[in-house]
């Protein structure tokens, strides 16, 4: 399911391989989104969402929800 995907991460991760913040996300071809672990490559469990769903985490990280989670 997830060998054909174009995984892309934030311009914020730091992507050097040290387990760093690496986060990324695919889009599907059902609509929806994948979401996995870079520094796990293709050994990362992947996780996907509806576009409403991640759209509504998304605002919620934006109106600072969670907040207390990163500080």
């Amino acid at each position: 399911m997830t060998e054909h995907l174009t995984w892309r991460k934030s311009s914020f991760s730091t992507g050097d391989g040290t387990g760093g913040e690496c986060v990324e996300l695919a889009s599907l071809t059902d609509g929806g989104v994948a979401l996995r672990n870079s520094t796990l490559g293709d050994a990362s469990p992947v996780v996907t969402y509806t576009k409403a769903e991640l759209r509504a985490f998304v605002l919620g990280v934006k109106n600072g929800e969670f907040d207390d989670l990163i500080a």
